[in-house]
């Protein structure tokens, strides 16, 4: 390596982006049922307390909740969201169509609101479910952020932190792909120029430390926003949707934060859509 290369090298480890939060702001709610409002009290009303969270910063949050007979089909659901331009929707799966008979899907309502639309989307696990397992939608204590490339992500981090109780944990998760890594360390085997224990060892140790050193400022700038929360970092290798499942259980997460879009597909993001049909029982918020 001559000495201009390592200069540069030196130079771009130097430079690493730091963390901000972001403003947001979720003062309309619009909660969607497939049943009636009365069916739905004790639900609706967890979804409430759920959504107290937001009064620490978006005071007196208006809360409108659409029942079946207010909407008939996918384009009817997609004009009423136009018109009632809510900053946050509030659902779960399978809205209308019996979940029992499509338990790992998120049905076509669900799919077109988290897609056609730029609003985020809070998934509940569905009421009959909630009221069977008992399970308790009211606090989100432990929040996690989940993703496959999280530095540099200040959207997922600022909403996953708006929404950890006070005195709660946000988990900053990153799984590194131990096959994809695995997959570039069978190709640099084949160059005798690069010594292929030396690249296994830095290039994982590099790839590590990055989203470790994002979450230290991550740490910073929610504690100088003043969010009384306490954030904990998850950065190891492995396979990412048995890991992340693995974690989520192992830290009794409350809610999930994932992203769900890319500029250059229509299908749902990477680990979200897996996930979001395989943990069934976890409140998730798709942005």
């Amino acid at each position: 390596m001559t000495q201009i290369d390592e200069f540069e090298s030196l130079f771009k480890s130097a430079a690493k982006p730091i963390f901000e939060m972001e403003p947001m702001y979720f003062g309309k709610v619009l909660v969607i049922l497939d049943r009636s409002c009365d069916q739905s009290s004790q639900y609706v009303a967890d979804i409430r307390q759920f959504l107290s969270i937001l009064n620490h910063i978006d005071h007196d949050v208006e809360i409108a909740v659409l029942e079946d007979s207010d909407y008939e089909s996918v384009s009817g659901l997609l004009e009423t969201i136009k018109e009632r331009a809510p900053d946050i929707i509030c659902t779960y799966r399978n809205l209308r169509i019996p979940a029992t008979e499509f338990p790992y899907s998120l049905g076509v309502f669900v799919d077109v609101a988290t897609q056609a639309t730029s609003i985020p989307v809070l998934l509940f696990p569905r009421p009959e479910q909630a009221a069977e397992q008992q399970l308790d939608l009211t606090h989100p204590k432990k929040v996690m952020a989940v993703t496959d490339h999280l530095v540099g992500d200040t959207r997922l981090v600022s909403i996953a932190a708006r929404f950890t109780e006070n005195d709660g944990i946000l988990y900053l998760a990153h799984v590194e792909d131990i096959r994809i890594f695995e997959q570039y360390i069978t190709t640099i085997s084949k160059i005798p120029e690069i010594d292929t224990d030396v690249a296994r060892e830095t290039i994982m140790k590099q790839l590590l430390k990055e989203p470790t050193d994002y979450i230290e400022t991550c740490r910073h700038g929610i504690k100088e926003a003043g969010i009384p929360i306490r954030v904990e970092s998850i950065v190891t290798a492995g396979h990412h949707l048995s890991d992340y499942r693995n974690l989520i259980r192992e830290n009794d997460v409350n809610l999930l934060v994932m992203n769900t879009k890319d500029e250059d597909q229509l299908a749902m993001h990477g680990l979200a859509y897996p996930l979001s049909v395989e943990i069934r029982d976890v409140p998730m918020l798709l942005i």
